[in-house]
Parts: structure tokens; sequence; C-alpha cells
């Protein structure tokens, strides 16, 4: 006679773990991936408005001056004012495009309903927050590079790279913090009236403020002092520095004050998306 084997009883509890088990011990590579590979593809279709708009827009600033001054054009911190002007241009148009990306996507995502598209997924909100940083991260080196080939090509604009790692640095750190403040925009504005108003009242005038297009010794000390105390200023200041050499103020200070901006953001911007506030009905 042959024997014929029972099946056994199939482990229901080894393949659907119960509720509450972690399934994803560390992070959720897959998933982080996917979400950075959405935020690339949803800005890059659209890549005539979202990267070489702003490389135009940079030009024409650049014309508008060089027409303003005609030819007399002073040097600032030793160095022909197109110069100056031309990287400050650069890290201003990464700096907007990169607060644009993140607050852009999550509010259109709420607006659109589909925020429960990012939810849902087995993704925390480090991930998330990571995933949007990147995506915006990528969109402002992208612009900077748009940029700086423009100029590379127009004429009357020298922007050489003398320092690579100071470019590197400063222009991460001030996507990066554009980027967390986009998430916060994002998170707290229920239309896009509200997320303008942070643009136009906030992000704007720190940016025009911040030494973009004067040096900070040429001003008076009150206007001096509120620019020391603006993080664009070191965000610009330390970008232009790696261009011409020069920096109109402390590269160290702007550095550390940098990181531990981005830090806090990064804190607040996790313990709001794990809060789910604004985002869960």
């Amino acid at each position: 006679m042959v024997a014929i084997e029972t099946p056994r009883p199939v482990d229901s509890q080894a393949r659907h773990p119960e509720p509450g088990v972690v399934v994803i011990p560390s992070v959720n590579w897959q998933g982080l991936q996917t979400l950075y590979l959405k935020e690339v593809r949803r800005f890059f279709k659209v890549q005539l408005q979202t990267v070489w708009a702003p490389a135009i827009t940079t030009l024409l600033f650049l014309v508008i001056f060089a027409l303003a001054l005609g030819q007399a054009r002073p040097a600032v911190l030793g160095v022909p004012f197109p110069d100056f002007l031309g990287p400050g241009l650069i890290v201003m148009g990464m700096i907007q495009n990169s607060f644009a990306n993140s607050s852009s996507s999550l509010l259109v995502a709420k607006v659109q309903g589909s925020i429960i598209d990012v939810l849902m997924p087995p993704l925390s909100a480090g991930e998330l927050v990571a995933a949007y940083v990147a995506g915006a991260l990528t969109r402002a080196w992208l612009v900077g590079l748009a940029v700086w080939v423009v100029m590379a090509i127009a004429p009357g604009v020298n922007v050489p790279i003398r320092s690579p790692l100071l470019i590197l640095y400063f222009g991460t750190m001030g996507a990066v913090m554009l980027a967390l403040l986009g998430i916060l925009t994002g998170i707290w504005a229920d239309k896009f009236d509200h997320a303008a108003a942070v643009t136009n009242f906030v992000i704007q005038p720190l940016t025009l403020l911040s030494g973009t297009f004067y040096a900070i010794d040429r001003v008076n000390p009150t206007m001096a002092t509120i620019s020391h105390a603006n993080p664009f200023f070191y965000i610009i200041d330390g970008f232009r520095s790696g261009f011409i050499g020069i920096s109109d103020g402390l590269l160290g200070q702007g550095a550390v004050v940098l990181l531990v901006l981005n830090i806090v953001l990064w804190w607040v911007c996790y313990r709001v998306m794990r809060s789910g506030w604004r985002l869960k009905a």
C-alpha cells in the first residue's frame, strides 16, 4: 500500500501577521524611492515651466541691471557687479523653486483629495518628509544648473566655480530649508491663496533683503543688523563665495546657523506630519 501523507495545516499567522506587528523593521526604501520618483516626474513633466522658465527669468534680471547701469558698472567686493549678482540669482532661483515644489505637491494633493494615496501606504512620517525634501532638492539643483548654464553662455557675466564644496553645502542647505518650509506651508494651507500669501509676504521679502542685489558693508548699520538676522543672507553669501572667492559675512557662522535651522525644521515637520494635522480628516 502507498501511504498518503496528510497535508499540513497552513500557518496563517506566519503568512498574515497580526495587526500591530512590524512588517518593515527599518526604512521602507522601496516606498521612499517610489514617492521620490513620483515627485520628480511630477515637476519634470512640465520642465519648461519648472526648470527652464526660472533660467530665462534670471537672465532677464541680468539684462535689466545691465541696461540700468549702462557703462557705469561698479565693483562689489572687488568683482564686477554682474559677477557679484549672478551667483545670488542662481541660488535665489534654487530656493524659491524648492519651496514651490514641496508646498504645491502637498497642497494640490489636499485640494484634489489624492492625499490619501500618500498617507495609506506603509510610509512613516520621516520617510514622507525625506521623499518630499529629496524631490524639492532635485528640482532646486536642476534649476540651479539650468541658470548657471544660461549665465555661462550669456555675455557680460562671469560665473567660474572656485569652491565646489561651498556651492554644494550652502546650495543644499538652502534648498533643504525652503523645502521644509514648503512642507509646513503645504500642510497648513487650505487653498492656493494661503500658499501665495506665504510666498509674497515671507519668502520674497526675506530673499530680496538678503544681500542678493547689494553688499552688506554698503548699507546702514540697522539694515546690516537686519540682514545678519536673516537666514537667507547666509545661504546667498556662502553660495556666492563659492563663485567669487570672497565672503560678505562669516562662512562658519552661516554654516552652523543653517545646519541648526534645518535640524529644527526637520523635527517640526516630522512631528506635524506624524500628528496628521490638517492631513487626516
